[in-house]
């Protein structure tokens, strides 16, 4: 089947919801839940792009030992700091019911970046998932890789979820070599949606798109400068904005893969095409949120 290409004209069937004006609460509430001692600024990386794409609210949930930096590095943020395990990773165990009452009370919550542990990051997501107040998913890292032996939870919230990994994770969602599903990317895409019944965001060169019904949507126009430390941190935190903004999982997916793309392109044009920084890309956003929708 041929896919569609995301362009600006194919975004426009899927419009942005206007925000009543001066609300904040009207366009959203974002909890990210992220980062460890050794990594603690992907959480941060997510956190702006939330709010670059027009997230009205934000709060970060990272380990203790980064929580006071990130405050003062956001300060737009709410920073909640989590019970820290002997690795400087969060300790699921003692977090959860915190993060499971915070989940609860944001419209979209972005769960992995920047974390450790496959199997407890896949674990607390899990249990997160069972949030009073629905809210939006975007698992990501970490937080997905894990997540095979906890299918039935995911499936159970699929219709409000996306996952976003690249090769790596995918393979180890799928239990694939990396080879297997960078040979046939739009496969392992399937087979993700198929096993947890969610959008999928399978990162590349080119970005596949594909949903549960079978729909299958390509981009392939942000270039290699893209391929840097926190790029998909940021295309997470693009997501899960949109998401918090009220649009549906398949039309934040989209919106946010294109935006990071066209960014990437932005900044090859302005800087170069390799050097420019992931903290750079959600800089690029509200001008290019603009210019789409026209």
């Amino acid at each position: 089947m041929t896919p569609s290409i995301l362009t600006p004209s194919l975004l426009r069937e899927h419009p942005l919801p206007v925000p009543r004006e001066g609300s904040k609460d009207a366009r959203g509430s974002v909890l990210v839940i992220g980062g460890s001692a050794s990594v603690p600024g992907a959480a941060l990386l997510a956190g702006v792009a939330a709010l670059r794409v027009g997230a009205g609210k934000l709060k970060i949930a990272t380990v203790a030992s980064a929580a006071a930096g990130m405050g003062l590095m956001v300060p737009e943020a709410m920073v909640v700091g989590l019970p820290e395990d002997s690795d400087g990773g969060v300790d699921a165990p003692r977090a959860a019911d915190d993060l499971l009452r915070m989940a609860g009370g944001c419209q979209a919550v972005l769960i992995g970046p920047g974390m450790m542990g496959d199997d407890a990051s896949a674990s607390l997501t899990a249990g997160l998932l069972r949030a009073e107040g629905s809210p939006a998913f975007i698992l990501d890292a970490t937080a997905l890789c894990g997540l095979a032996v906890h299918a039935e939870a995911v499936r159970a919230v699929g219709q409000r979820a996306v996952i976003t990994p690249h090769a790596g994770e995918m393979a180890q969602l799928l239990d694939r070599s990396r080879d297997a599903v960078e040979a046939d990317p739009l496969d392992a895409a399937r087979a993700a949606a198929d096993l947890l019944g969610t959008v999928v965001v399978m990162k590349g060169a080119a970005t596949t798109i594909v949903d549960p019904q079978g729909g299958h949507w390509l981009y392939d126009g942000g270039g290699v400068g893209l391929a840097t430390s926190g790029s998909g941190d940021v295309l997470a935190g693009l997501v899960v904005g949109l998401l918090a903004r009220g649009l549906e999982p398949l039309s934040a997916a989209l919106w946010g893969v294109f935006l990071h793309g066209e960014a990437g392109r932005h900044l090859a044009g302005s800087i170069g095409p390799i050097g420019f920084l992931a903290r750079e890309i959600s800089g690029v956003v509200p001008g290019l949120l603009r210019e789409t929708m026209g």
